[in-house]
């Protein structure tokens, strides 16, 4: 969800939304990924990436969906 506010900030010209939302989406990302690769065993691993990127993905589809946008 934090990546595609990202992509919406871009594309809407909010500098500093878009820079607080790229530093927010790459510090989470890398905190869920650290906790994967290093708390899991190799049996649970997988399904936990393919549980992070399914949440990914519906996170991806809500932001697509609902409207976060300010009204002028």
């Amino acid at each position: 969800m934090l990546a595609t506010l990202n992509i919406r900030f871009i594309a809407s010209h909010k500098v500093w939304l878009a820079v607080v939302s790229a530093f927010l989406t790459v510090v989470v990302a890398m905190f869920v990924l650290y906790n994967i690769l290093s708390d899991l065993d190799s049996q649970r691993s997988i399904p936990a990436i393919i549980a992070y990127a399914a949440g990914i993905a519906v996170g991806t589809f809500l932001a697509m969906k609902l409207r976060f946008e300010s009204k002028k």
